[in-house]
């Protein structure tokens, strides 16, 4: 018996020993995690480290970046720099020398028509010149003798008649013949073409071709186009709940997308003054900078930004972000001494860049005096830090 009460105590006081220790050690091993998770937090850099990756450090800075309005639109050209080409009269194709692209210069020949009424009008207006001098002289005599009462007022009537009417159909036929490209002085002299020549109207490069040699070709038909780029500019469309914003001479940064992600500038010129039923939106007229060094062609389709104002946002430069599971970080200063830097890593929220900067959009706990790495961080996040 009493062998018994003896063990009882020994056996309580032995668990009670055994729970401490692993009290003990669940609070050893909880320390342990605090300072791996305080640890993996932390990258402690060398002096020489930072020297070697020419590392900079910076603070939060308020940058200006703009307010936009996106807007799509097309390369195009002033309607004065566009002109379509055709006949005034019908005709066949007799030449057509020139293809799409040819370059030409106003005055430039680009076809010749034939048709047998040419001839005709010709004979026509020449007809109608040699009649012409008798006719007025016949009026003036006319006009003498009536005024002298030798002649009646019905004869005078007659010869006036005759003379306006033939001068009328003189006038008409030479104008018709200048619209053909025949010189009427050559058809007073007799010499008769059967051809017609059609004129460049300005200079340009060619951009459409309709027709072949030996199709006939009547005066609605669209015979080429010529386009002069001399003068390029945007022909944006703009949403009508963003019109009000915009303005004469706000800059416009556009990209050719389907060409390339460079950006090149534009100002606005002219804000259209009514509204498209169909896609509710607004033409908006931006001119070019720098046009003539870069090969823009007519009708291609641009992605546009119109800086309408700018806001003051906390920002730093772009080499200042880490990107680490699909999160951007900053690597914050939390001490420098004799041997090196310890370096703290910091989530924080990021907006548009501009102009070498990225707004922060969450500071996070990114407070606006800390120090952080702007240049030659980018692979820290990779290496394993050691506690401090």
């Amino acid at each position: 018996m009493s062998r018994l009460l003896y063990i009882i105590p020994v056996t309580i006081l032995f668990l009670q020993m055994s729970a401490c220790g692993d009290s003990s050690e669940k609070n050893n091993g909880t320390g342990n995690s605090a300072e791996s998770e305080l640890s993996a937090n932390k990258i402690n850099i060398s002096k020489a480290q930072f020297k070697g990756e020419n590392m900079e450090l910076g603070r939060l800075s308020q940058q200006n970046f703009p307010v936009e309005v996106e807007v799509t639109g097309t390369i195009d050209v002033p309607p004065q720099n566009k002109a379509i080409v055709s006949a005034f009269v019908g005709g066949y194709i007799k030449r057509t020398p020139l293809l799409v692209g040819n370059k030409v210069r106003k005055g430039q020949p680009l076809l010749t028509l034939e048709n047998p009424e040419f001839v005709q009008m010709q004979q026509d207006y020449q007809e109608s010149f040699e009649q012409l001098s008798f006719l007025k002289s016949e009026f003036e005599r006319q006009k003498s003798l009536v005024a002298e009462q030798i002649t009646s007022q019905k004869n005078f009537l007659k010869a006036e008649s005759e003379y306006k009417r033939n001068l009328a159909r003189y006038n008409g036929l030479r104008q018709k013949l200048k619209m053909l490209n025949i010189s009427p002085e050559n058809v007073e002299k007799g010499i008769l073409a059967s051809e017609a020549t059609i004129f460049a109207p300005i200079d340009g490069s060619i951009t459409k071709v309709n027709v072949s040699k030996g199709m006939y070709v009547s005066p609605a038909d669209e015979i080429m186009e010529i386009v002069n780029t001399d003068h390029i500019h945007l022909e944006l469309s703009v949403f009508e709940k963003d019109i009000m914003n915009v303005k004469k001479d706000q800059k416009i940064r556009f990209k050719i997308s389907e060409a390339s992600e460079e950006y090149y500038d534009a100002e606005v010129y002219l804000v259209g003054t009514s509204i498209d039923a169909d896609s509710r939106t607004v033409k908006v007229h931006g001119h070019l900078h720098d046009d003539e060094n870069h090969n823009f062609a007519v009708g291609m389709f641009v992605e546009a930004a119109i800086i309408t104002s700018n806001q003051s946002i906390n920002a730093l430069p772009n080499e200042s972000f880490i990107v680490q599971d699909n999160n951007q970080y900053v690597l914050s200063l939390v001490s420098e001494g004799n041997e090196g830097y310890v370096f703290e890593n910091k989530a924080v929220g990021i907006g548009d860049s501009y102009n070498g900067y990225t707004a922060i959009t969450e500071m996070g706990d990114l407070k606006d005096s800390d120090q952080v790495i702007v240049k030659g961080g980018f692979n820290l996040l990779g290496e394993t830090g050691e506690s401090d």
